[in-house]
């Protein structure tokens, strides 16, 4: 199959997380410092308010797989909320065998298997949802980049939740490397060999975010318990690489989206219709600054509401994910942003202040006030 420029590009985001992996094993050949023993952390939360998060299995029985169309398309979710308190078992960061099966695709080798599943978080495993009031919580649909788990924004969801949102990642059939089902299938990342096009996979996960949000929303008015109330009138859609891709998507297409945001996202669309909804594009410091990506002034362009477009210093394609934070922590060689945890600490921030602006109309408190305070945004008005 020719590969397109789109799948270029995916290819080579790929091939960075890559980099960190073996940053993150010490496999290179330069020699590196010593790993620290401790089992590596995500940061802690910042909201005031503990943490629960619970794993979904959906199937959109309405549309075949476009990877595997022998079955339905099918979906697992991450559901962080806040919880009622923090007495619950901690969750899991990942299973062994998605440890292993993420290493094995990366050609990491002579490591521990189990290497990713020994990161610490700090959500408790099905806790409790805290009491909600008024409509229920606002609700952020978070997509992974190509061949990524959703447990790679795992410290970006946990975050929102301990400030008082509800946010689900999702895994996309096929779209990573291991995605584990309860039936004991662990679906691979069929779509990787086969270089897709960009469209066609922002196409497809938007799709995806619609039937999320539908889902969770339906849910939550019957699931008391075991799932927190959501308010439908407040629903983002966010997402890193092409999961951003697919938030321009959803937000452009399903009316169910009140705002979106792009983390460092090529925008793959084929669309010229206005996107009315507020829309965030956050880049890294390459990547998002005019001129880089012409998809991006192409979808500056199609924004007519509220819009806002920042890049920022030090940072590169997986500051936006977990795994050069880890690599930081783990005291290993890192082919990420110069300060991993400065990276990260300015994403969460901007996107907590974009949602809680647009979602929350909390004012004084939007993401121009952060970008003033801290010189590593640069704001960008092409």
């Amino acid at each position: 199959m020719k590969v397109t420029g789109a799948a270029r590009a995916m290819r080579g985001r790929t091939a960075l997380v890559a980099a960190v992996l073996l940053a993150l094993t010490s496999c290179g050949q330069e020699p590196a410092p010593a790993p620290s023993t401790a089992a590596p952390a995500l940061p802690r939360p910042t909201g005031p308010r503990p943490v629960g998060v619970r794993v979904l299995e959906l199937s959109d029985t309405s549309r075949p797989d476009p990877w595997g169309p022998a079955r339905a398309r099918e979906l697992t979710v991450s559901l962080w909320y806040p919880a009622r308190s923090v007495t619950a078992p901690a969750a899991r960061y990942v299973t062994r065998r998605e440890s292993e099966l993420i290493l094995r695709a990366h050609h990491v080798e002579n490591v521990p298997a189990d290497l990713l599943s020994r990161v610490r978080v700090h959500a408790g495993r099905e806790a409790r949802p805290a009491a909600t009031t008024g409509h229920g919580l606002p609700l952020v649909v978070l997509s992974p980049g190509f061949s990524l788990p959703r447990t790679s924004l795992t410290a970006l969801a946990e975050d929102l939740a301990s400030r008082g949102y509800a946010a689900a990642a999702v895994d996309h059939a096929y779209e990573a490397v291991a995605m584990s089902r309860s039936d004991g299938r662990v679906i691979d990342c069929r779509a990787c060999h086969d270089s897709p096009d960009g469209r066609r996979v922002a196409t497809v996960r938007a799709a995806d975010l619609s039937y999320v949000r539908q889902r969770l929303l339906a849910l939550s008015r019957t699931d008391h318990r075991g799932m927190p109330r959501l308010d439908p009138a407040r629903v983002a859609a966010v997402g890193h690489s092409i999961g951003g891709a697919a938030a321009f998507e959803a937000v452009g297409t399903d009316p169910g989206f009140a705002a979106g945001a792009d983390l460092d996202g090529t925008l793959h669309s084929a669309g010229t219709t206005p996107v009315t909804k507020p829309f965030l594009m956050l880049g890294a410091d390459r990547h998002g600054k005019p001129g880089a990506d012409g998809s991006w002034e192409r979808g500056w362009q199609r924004l007519s509401g509220w819009r806002r477009w920042y890049s920022v210093a030090g940072t590169d394609h997986v500051s936006f994910t977990d795994y050069g934070l880890l690599s930081e922590r783990l005291g290993l060689a890192s082919a990420t942003a110069r300060d991993a945890s400065g990276a990260l600490d300015v994403v969460r921030r901007l996107v907590a202040a974009f949602l809680d602006d647009r979602l929350r109309d909390a004012p004084g408190s939007g993401p121009d006030t952060v970008a003033g305070d801290d010189a590593r945004i640069r704001r960008h008005d092409p």
